[in-house]
């Protein structure tokens, strides 16, 4: 049997190895994905990403498969519902964000063409290829993600910090942050 390296922290549980191995850092200029993310991502706060992955067809079902023009309509009888929810991360702020977000992220679309116009503009369009050789080497944020995390809440979206933008970059492939030895860092450097 060949033995597949990857990055450590996909390592001992099968939603983290396919997430990692079929989504992780690859490159999403999909406006219902990078919403799904923001979404996903804000709900991460002060969690792990395996609490969140475990849910994510909960939140699939909770949010109308993540189309932003529907979840801006979500009203506060809607936001109760989704506090009963118990497939979702029943935090009202969070809840409330998603929704926020969803109507600023249909004034980007609007502005920009696209919200994926708007956020792959901070890198050109292209993935930033980082040469990390081990874990903790990796940043929790950067200038950029700072950067990008400041104009987007002068547009009015929350929850979105710089550590919450940096993981929503590497999900979407806007950075590659697999591991050198990881065989996914040099079939994203394409």
């Amino acid at each position: 049997m060949k033995i597949i390296n990857r990055c450590e922290w996909a390592n001992g549980s099968d939603i983290y190895q396919r997430y990692h191995d079929e989504e992780w850092g690859v490159p999403v200029f999909d406006d219902i994905k990078l919403f799904e993310f923001l979404v996903l991502e804000s709900a991460q706060a002060g969690l792990s990403w395996i609490t969140i992955l475990k849910r994510r067809e909960a939140y699939r079902k909770a949010f109308a498969s993540f189309d932003p023009e529907i979840v801006a309509t979500f009203d506060e009888k809607k936001v109760l519902e989704l506090l009963e929810n118990e497939g979702i991360i029943r935090n009202k702020k969070k809840i409330e964000a998603a929704i926020n977000n969803a109507k600023v992220f249909l004034k980007v679309q609007k502005e920009f063409s696209s919200f994926s116009n708007y956020i792959w503009k901070f890198t050109n369009g292209k993935s930033i290829i980082n040469h990390y050789k081990q874990l903790s080497e990796i940043p929790a944020k950067t200038r950029l993600s700072e950067e990008i995390s400041k104009d987007m809440k002068k547009r009015g979206f929350s929850f979105l910090g710089p550590v919450i933008i940096y993981a929503h970059m590497q999900a979407t492939g806007m950075v590659n942050d697999h591991i050198l030895s990881c065989f996914r860092h040099s079939e994203l450097c394409v």
